[in-house]
């Protein structure tokens, strides 16, 4: 268990008993680039994460250090003043370092070993999870209080100081998570509720289809903001008080079809489409329904392909592998696009199985090895005995 590990790195190498502190993964079950238009979204967080061993120290610095993906041991003082370091995540811990001497918040001496078992860069948001747990950490060392709602967003202000333009879903997700549930986000007023997952008999797969993200995606992302927001000028015109395409309906579009382009038009029908799969899929999780839970997963997976076109072949082709095997009730792909990761629900029955047929069928289809992580959610930053 990577807990004990980290737990028993910090008592060999540091004096105290730690604190140890979960911050989990996230999964997003359905609304897919709804947040940038201010629409709805449905992750969760999940039972892998990163796990953080922090006690407060006597000597006027933080210091950080991994075992495990980069090992490394950065030392901040307490002023935000640090050693050229080389590992990516020291960029996080500065800026949220930085973020913090600037609010004057007061930063106690603090040991800090950390680790986990979030695979990087499939999805589950690990940056996220690395921002908030350590925001949270440092609060449980310095003794002062800091609202969840608060360390969202200074986990955002660090991504954005490092050049990643998120949304507050991933921290949302992560800070806010509930076992058993799905996390309902407003994106527009941040108001958000629990849905409960009733399936019972069936699980969660995750199957990272080992494309890697291409350096086209940040532009190509930008091409789509760059189209709803072209929507949403043209409605203006019609309904001035408009201002996101969250509140744009299909009868809008339809108004001003003649004056936008096509392109624009079909990313725009799909963002609205989107946010109303996010509705039905709060009903039918609550419902219990899986059939008609696989069946939104598969309508938002196509339309993504069709009218979004931000998948790949490859992530097409375990789609349609799903659809043909017993047991997948539905498949997705997850997250920004071009790469990545499909979200599977399965016939716990029918797991083992039906994992290595779409396994076999995908490697014999790419000549790619996909890999496979179950998921179960879980709650969100907690204190972790």
């Amino acid at each position: 268990m990577i807990h004990k590990e980290i737990a028993s790195y910090f008592k060999e190498n540091y004096t105290n008993k730690p604190t140890i502190i979960k911050a989990p993964g996230r999964i997003n079950l359905i609304g897919e680039h709804t947040d940038y238009n201010e629409g709805l979204v449905l992750p969760a967080s999940i039972e892998k994460g990163i796990y953080f061993a922090v006690a407060s120290n006597d000597k006027n610095r933080i210091q950080v250090e991994t075992f495990l993906t980069q090992p490394e041991k950065i030392v901040f003082q307490l002023n935000g003043e640090h050693n050229i370091f080389k590992s990516f995540w020291g960029n996080y811990f500065k800026a949220i370092i930085e973020i913090l001497v600037e609010k004057e918040y007061p930063l106690k001496g603090m040991d800090c070993v950390f680790g986990g078992d979030i695979p990087i860069g499939s999805g589950l948001s690990s940056s996220a999870a690395l921002c908030c747990g350590f925001i949270y950490a440092i609060t449980k060392v310095s003794d002062k209080k800091i609202s969840r709602e608060d360390i969202a967003l200074i986990a955002q202000e660090a991504e954005h100081k490092i050049g990643l333009n998120c949304g507050l879903m991933d921290q949302y997700a992560v800070l806010f998570g509930k076992k058993g549930n799905a996390f309902f986000l407003d994106c527009k007023d941040l108001s958000h509720s629990y849905i409960p997952i009733n399936l019972e008999g069936y699980s969660w797969v995750l199957v990272n289809s080992n494309i890697k993200h291409n350096l086209a995606v940040d532009s190509e992302y930008n091409k789509r903001r760059v189209s709803c927001e072209n929507i949403v000028k043209q409605v203006q015109k019609h309904r001035p008080e408009i201002t996101s395409l969250r509140d744009v309906t299909l009868e809008d579009l339809s108004t001003v079809k003649n004056d936008v382009s096509a392109i624009d038009a079909q990313r725009a029908k799909y963002v609205i489409e989107e946010n109303n799969r996010v509705r039905k899929m709060m009903k039918v999780l609550t419902d219990g329904d899986a059939n008609a839970v696989g069946a939104v997963l598969k309508e938002g997976h196509w339309a993504m392909s069709k009218e979004y076109e931000i998948t790949t072949s490859e992530l097409d082709a375990l789609v349609k592998i799903g659809e043909n095997l017993d047991g997948v009730l539905g498949s997705r792909m997850m997250g920004g696009g071009f790469g990545g990761c499909t979200i599977n629900l399965m016939k716990t029955e029918n797991l083992d199985t039906g994992i290595k047929s779409m396994l076999k069928q995908y490697k014999e289809q790419t000549n790619i090895d996909a890999e496979y992580y179950h998921l179960a959610i879980d709650d969100g930053v907690k204190m972790f005995e």
